[in-house]
């Protein structure tokens, strides 16, 4: 476990550093950094502290620490001694209200900068228009004593990636800040972009650990490669590539009895349908007339366990530690709501914990299997996808038979599963961890800035 120290600032102009004996005994220290400012001082050992690392009113103004009285970490690499570490977190869609800084993301960062103390780093959340290129400082938001407040501070050590949609990924603005941080100044950005659907399957094919776990998937081709896919399966998803929240996943039904063909779908007004039509082209000319199928990807459809006639899917949560470690930090079942062809709470979906929908046994039998499919999946993701992920959140399934699929990943997953009152502590888990990571990353970038900016 790595050791936290309050920074206290005293109320002088020395250019002194007093630290805890065993922090600096035998060691050549020359300078002291916070974020991107440096400045060299003298060290001494602190006379009655073991715990707290104390600098003076003069080099807090020089290296501009936020005087937040939070226990943060302290990092020696080449003479120099680094307390953070300052965590930026970069998003979008501010406003000009002091009490709702971020709009109604406002409640979700404050929750999430509310874990400083306890992960011993010290966040702020920023967007491109609050950084000062010319001064190196960012005028950053702070949640401190439950309440909004600006401080200009330095260049953070890391960076982690809060972009609201992939509107704003593609911003030109949000590209070149993003770019200059990571290219001008190595500044370790974790979590960009957000995944595309088809994308995420090419590669994680490439990699036999996790092939078992991925239903078939193509992209939107013809209507006799969904023909065959029905002969197969019985029933297909055909979703959006780039979609998020179950908008726009249609399952078509084949019922060879019958020969009819069904979709089951959301209309625009959020209403559940179920749609009949003798033929497949009938059934494309009626319901994706308006929509681009070059967009869509078709998949295997997967006979789910069911509760109470109802179909039941997961979502998983992994995070990597303050070790660099993958995690599985939250696991929630999700039961769809009536004739909805996803489990999402907007469709009537329902969100429970495993041990309510199944025995004990069940229960126990079914995390195993989840969490070991998860753990797989997150490293096959980080070997085979650009950048640096410290989250991911996971769309599975479970067949009558037992066996796992995976049905999407996300890089920027939603949280309404911990609207669930027994998910809370696991809400929690994930925003420490989220943070946590950033310890990870500036430690890394100090010792081995070869392995994360090769």
């Amino acid at each position: 476990m790595r050791k936290h120290y309050l920074i206290e600032v005293a109320q002088n102009d020395q250019l002194i550093v007093f630290c805890p004996p065993n922090l600096i005994e035998d060691k050549q220290i020359k300078r002291i950094a916070f974020g991107s400012k440096s400045m060299e001082v003298e060290f001494l050992p602190h006379p009655d502290q073991n715990d707290r690392i104390s600098i003076s009113r003069k080099i807090q103004e020089r290296i501009q620490f936020p005087n937040f009285k939070v226990p943060l970490h302290a990092f020696l690499e080449n003479e120099v001694l680094y307390i953070g570490p300052l965590v930026g977190i970069f998003t979008a869609g501010f406003t000009s209200y002091p009490d709702q800084p971020i709009g109604e993301r406002t409640q979700f960062f404050a929750k999430l900068l509310s874990v400083n103390r306890s992960v011993g780093a010290l966040p702020f959340v920023f967007g491109e228009q609050h950084i000062d290129w010319k001064l190196g400082t960012i005028e950053g938001y702070f949640f401190h004593e439950n309440k909004w407040k600006t401080v200009d501070v330095p260049f953070p050590n890391v960076i982690y990636d809060r972009l609201p949609n992939r509107k704003s990924e593609e911003n030109p603005k949000l590209i070149k800040a993003r770019n200059r941080l990571q290219k001008e100044y190595l500044i370790p950005w974790y979590n960009p972009g957000f995944f595309n659907k088809l994308d995420i399957y090419e590669r994680l094919q490439q990699d036999s650990s996790v092939t078992p776990y991925l239903p078939e998937t193509y992209p939107f081709i013809s209507f006799s490669s969904i023909e065959m896919m029905l002969s197969k399966y019985g029933h297909v998803f055909i979703k959006p590539k780039n979609g998020s929240l179950g908008y726009g996943v249609h399952q078509v039904i084949y019922d060879k009895h019958t020969d009819h063909y069904y979709c089951r779908y959301q209309d625009e007004a959020g209403q559940n349908r179920l749609r009949k039509y003798s033929t497949l082209e009938r059934l494309f000319q009626s319901v994706f007339s308006s929509l681009s199928l070059d967009r869509m990807l078709v998949q295997q459809g997967i006979h789910l366990l069911r509760k109470d006639q109802r179909s039941v899917d997961f979502r998983v949560h992994t995070n990597k530690d303050d070790s660099g470690q993958w995690r599985v930090t939250a696991i929630a079942g999700k039961i769809a709501g009536q004739g909805s062809v996803t489990t999402h709470a907007r469709s009537g979906g329902d969100i429970k914990t495993i041990n309510e929908i199944f025995s004990e046994d069940e229960a126990k039998i079914y995390t195993e299997k989840l969490s070991h499919a998860v753990l797989l999946l997150s490293k096959a993701l980080d070997k085979n996808i650009e950048g640096i992920i410290g989250e991911i959140g996971f769309d599975l399934g479970i067949d009558r038979n037992g066996d796992v699929w995976l049905f999407e990943a996300n890089s920027k997953p939603g949280r309404s599963i911990f609207s669930h009152p027994e998910l809370k502590e696991f809400d929690l888990l994930t925003r420490k961890l989220s943070i946590a990571f950033a310890v990870f990353l500036t430690e890394q970038s100090l010792l081995h800035p070869e392995e994360l900016f090769k």
